[in-house]
Formats: C-alpha cells, sequence, structure tokens
C-alpha cells in the first residue's frame, strides 16, 4: 500500500509539474485524455517492480488517464486504447496498454523502448465503447 501512495504521489506530481509548464490534456468529444511520457528511471525500484515496469536508461512510460467530461466531477472512465508509435525515422516501436485501476482512478501504462534524444511520436486510438477518439502527440527522450 505504501508503493502504491508513493507512486500516486510521484504521478499527481509530475502532472501538476506538467500543467504548469505546458498542459498535457487534450478534450476529445466526452473525454478529458491526460496523457505524459517519461524514462522508466524516474522511478524508484521499488515502484517499477510493485507496476511491472522495466527501468531502464532506453525505456520509456507512457501514462493515459480519461476523465469523462460529461458528468459531474469528471470521473474516470474506462476506456480500450490502441496504437502505434514510431520515431523520425518511420521505424514503428511496440506498445501495448495495461489498465491499472486503484480506488476511483484508472490508468492506462504502456512502455516503449527509445535510443538518446529520440522523438517518438504517438498516435493512439481511445474507445470508450460509445465513441472513438484519437490522440497524437511526440515526446522527445533523453538517455540519463
Amino acid at each position: 500500500m505504501k508503493i502504491l501512495k508513493v507512486f500516486l504521489t510521484v504521478i499527481l506530481t509530475m502532472f501538476i509539474t506538467n500543467i504548469a509548464h505546458a498542459e498535457n490534456m487534450k478534450k476529445l468529444g466526452s473525454m478529458n485524455v491526460h496523457y505524459m511520457a517519461i524514462g522508466s528511471t524516474f522511478f524508484t525500484p521499488e515502484v517499477a517492480r510493485a507496476y511491472g515496469i522495466t527501468r531502464s536508461r532506453y525505456n520509456g512510460l507512457v501514462n493515459i488517464s480519461v476523465l469523462d467530461n460529461t458528468k459531474a466531477g469528471n470521473p474516470a472512465k474506462s476506456v480500450s486504447i490502441s496504437g502505434q508509435a514510431k520515431n523520425n525515422l518511420g521505424q514503428f516501436k511496440k506498445i501495448e496498454f495495461e489498465e491499472v485501476k486503484e480506488g476511483d482512478a484508472i490508468y492506462y501504462l504502456a512502455q516503449v523502448s527509445y535510443r538518446n534524444e529520440e522523438t517518438i511520436h504517438f498516435t493512439l486510438k481511445i474507445n470508450d465503447g460509445k465513441e472513438q477518439q484519437t490522440l497524437k502527440f511526440s515526446q522527445k527522450f533523453y538517455v540519463d
């Protein structure tokens, strides 16, 4: 349970930091989609182990959360996410999301490999059973 609290604190801190610099949220139909991608070494070994994250200088983590903007309080939505990731050379990278539920929160986590200063372009299909939306974003990764 302590690891869970640490992970949630890290995620919340990262979202707040991202919002302060450049909000990583897109409104797509009835969905408010919050997203981020970071290097996996940011996580402690304990947190990474608890969530099955492979810590590596060459491995990133993509975190997506989807909120329902048609309901009071914008509750989390259960969705399916699929799509692709590719670099500037057009090389595709494997990306598969796993759903993580913690109380009322729902997160979708996927790992992606990268090289130093590699920009990965994500094109993701998000389906809640009523509508399908496309989220596109890019992230430049650095080897630390």
